[in-house]
């Protein structure tokens, strides 16, 4: 174990109001891209580019090139938690991990057991008849044929994550900001931390210890108390 992993260790056993902030990079072990790496979703090439077909706009307009690429890149319905997923949900149950505050739609960490997460982005688990608001699992859109349309009224189903031009929950974002203010020690984990009004978020911050791994650097990393550049799953993973 070497000093960066032992001193992360004895800050976490030190602790037991610890919250997690992180992003694509927690999701990538568990073999999902993320948008900005050199092998994300960014970086392939689709007849639109991905920022535009995950806009509001497109998803009005375009609906059905919208599901196209929705369902084959962001809907990983068979990704398993990985090493941090597991770790966060362990802390948890010891009463360390108050809050998870992602940036993810995967949902992972509740696979994983994690009870108190706060998805900024939403989540691909939950979708609406944007009629008559019915309820649809994941699978039912991702096995739908073309547009996902409501089984009860024929409607249009959206999926409840928020797309470019949309702004986040109030009530999730307040409590997130709650969290992240009133934690003890903050580790922000797998996020570039460039994606606002999420980023922002860690200004809240006023505990002891603010902790950021993450593979490549951060415009944060000189407010940090710890910075490991490695996977979250294996920095996590060797604790």
């Amino acid at each position: 174990m070497d000093d960066k992993i032992r001193q992360l260790k004895e800050i976490i056993d030190n602790t037991d109001n610890l919250v997690f902030f992180g992003g694509a990079g927690v999701s990538t072990e568990s073999g999902i891209p993320d948008f900005r790496s050199t092998d994300g979703l960014y970086s392939m090439k689709y007849k639109y580019p991905p920022e535009t077909i995950v806009s509001h706009t497109f998803f009005v307009r375009r609906t059905e090139e919208f599901y196209e690429f929705y369902k084959d890149k962001m809907m990983a319905l068979d990704a398993k938690p990985n090493k941090a997923h597991e770790k966060l949900a362990q802390w948890e149950r010891e009463g360390k991990c108050k809050a998870i505050v992602t940036q993810n739609i995967d949902g992972l960490h509740q696979l994983a057991g994690s009870k108190t997460v706060y998805e900024l982005h939403g989540s691909i688990h939950r979708n609406y008849c944007t009629k008559c608001g019915k309820f649809f699992d994941a699978h039912y859109v991702k096995n739908s044929e073309g547009v996902p349309v409501c089984d009860a009224c024929g409607g249009l189903i959206k999926p409840d994550v928020v797309l470019y031009e949309e702004g986040l929950d109030n009530q999730t974002v307040s409590n997130a900001i709650n969290a992240i203010r009133n934690a003890d020690v903050l580790i922000i984990g797998g996020t570039s931390l460039v994606v606002y009004p999420a980023a922002g978020m860690i200004d809240y911050f006023k505990g002891r210890h603010l902790i950021l791994i993450n593979k490549s650097s951060t415009s944060r990393d000189n407010q940090a108390d710890l910075v490991i550049n490695d996977s979250i799953g294996e920095v996590l993973g060797q604790l």
